[in-house]
């Protein structure tokens, strides 16, 4: 294949995700197909951010007639004395990973 098709496909679906970063309060990263949200849980306000934002990514997915690999959704805590919230993507408890790589 071209490598002009192949980038014209990455342009295309970068257009096409380009707003999934829309009303997002905590910190949103993507690379290729990963997203990343994360934020620093200091009060239960941030809790509540994440939720709030992961709730957004998955109306944005709906509406976009788009799914999130729920199985491969991870939530990792850091630090000491971590209270380990729990969050959920859709009707679906987000699992907890002790580590992951990158």
């Amino acid at each position: 294949m071209s490598g002009i098709l192949q980038g014209l496909r990455l342009v295309l679906f970068n257009i096409f995700v380009g707003g999934i970063g829309s009303g997002i309060e905590c910190t949103l990263r993507k690379f290729a197909n990963d997203t990343k949200l994360c934020s620093v849980v200091d009060m239960l306000e941030r809790r509540d951010a994440i939720q709030r934002d992961l709730d957004r990514l998955e109306r944005w997915a709906c509406a976009n007639l788009m799914k999130f690999s729920k199985a491969k959704c991870k939530v990792l805590h850091m630090g000491q004395n971590n209270p380990k919230h729990k969050y959920s993507l859709g009707r679906e408890w987000i699992k907890s990973s002790p580590e992951e790589k990158d």
